[in-house]
């Protein structure tokens, strides 16, 4: 489940950036502001579940280690 996390914070910092980098006036002149937001949201938020998949895979381990 980490590679699914980690491919969800990495897609979600690409599009902030690349509509940070290029798309910026376009989205300031139709009032979409809030894309940019959305990215930084979906980026952080990844974080915690990164840290819920460590979590999950490590007691999964455990679990398989010990039966």
């Amino acid at each position: 489940m980490v590679p699914f996390a980690v491919a969800g914070i990495v897609a979600w910092a690409v599009v902030g950036l690349v509509l940070l980098l290029f798309f910026r006036h376009w989205l300031t002149d139709r009032g979409h502001e809030n894309w940019l937001w959305t990215c930084l949201a979906g980026f952080l938020v990844g974080f915690p579940g990164l840290a819920v998949m460590l979590r999950h895979d490590a007691n999964r381990r455990r679990r398989r280690g010990e039966a």
